[in-house]
């Protein structure tokens, strides 16, 4: 049985189950059946090579802390504790193999194959990317909704108020005893001066003197 767990291409099978098993848990909200089996698969492997004496206490206590740290990602915001969980599990991988070249044939072609697994869900199946929706913004704040970046007082064009403070060239003036934040058209305008709202840009109310 260890010489069947640790042969090359057992090995690259189990690690490509697992592979595509935390892949495919990208797409899931919750931790569920693709990723229950792609752990068996890790710890089949780390069985079989620590049983044949290729793998210590310390390479299972780092194989544990990665599998713990890729778990705790679904309950985390970020991809922190997700990417140091696998960066922990390729480390282990590579301590608990007695042939790194070998080893490392083996993660190459379980990782091809869980890239193509990934592409397949994305463009193949139109499945969305469950870890990403953590980290990343999606939601806009639309006009139609409710959300204004800031208020648009074109009721405002064409009135005529007071100065309420000298402009040079910003201030505040009354208009219908309302106080509102205005900008003279370039000059100097005197307090209790009469002017007239000429132009608005968003929040931006322009004035202009009347002689």
């Amino acid at each position: 049985m260890i010489e069947f767990l640790t042969n090359p291409v057992i090995v690259t099978v189990l690690l490509t189950i697992a592979g595509v098993g935390i892949v495919l848990e990208l797409f899931s909200a919750k931790f569920g059946i693709a990723g229950f089996i792609g752990v068996l698969a890790l710890i089949i492997f780390f069985y079989g090579h620590f049983q044949a004496g290729l793998a210590g206490y310390g390479t299972l206590l780092l194989f544990v802390a990665g599998i713990l740290l890729i778990f705790l990602e679904f309950f985390l915001p970020g991809a922190v504790s997700g990417t140091l969980g696998v960066a922990a599990l390729i480390l282990s991988l590579f301590l608990a193999s007695g042939d790194v070249l070998q080893i490392g044939v083996s993660i190459l072609i379980a990782i091809f194959f869980s890239i193509l697994v990934f592409f397949m869900m994305i463009k193949i199946f139109g499945k969305k990317l469950v870890l990403f929706n953590k980290i990343v913004l999606f939601d806009s704040a639309k006009k139609e909704d409710g959300y204004v970046s800031n208020i648009n007082r074109t009721d405002l064009l064409g009135k005529q108020g007071t100065a309420l403070t000298i402009l040079r060239p910003a201030g505040t003036m009354i208009i219908n005893n309302e106080r509102v934040d205005v900008v003279s058209e370039g000059g100097f305008i005197e307090q209790n001066a009469t002017i007239k709202v000429i132009k608005v840009e968003g929040a931006r109310i322009v004035v202009r003197e009347i002689e």
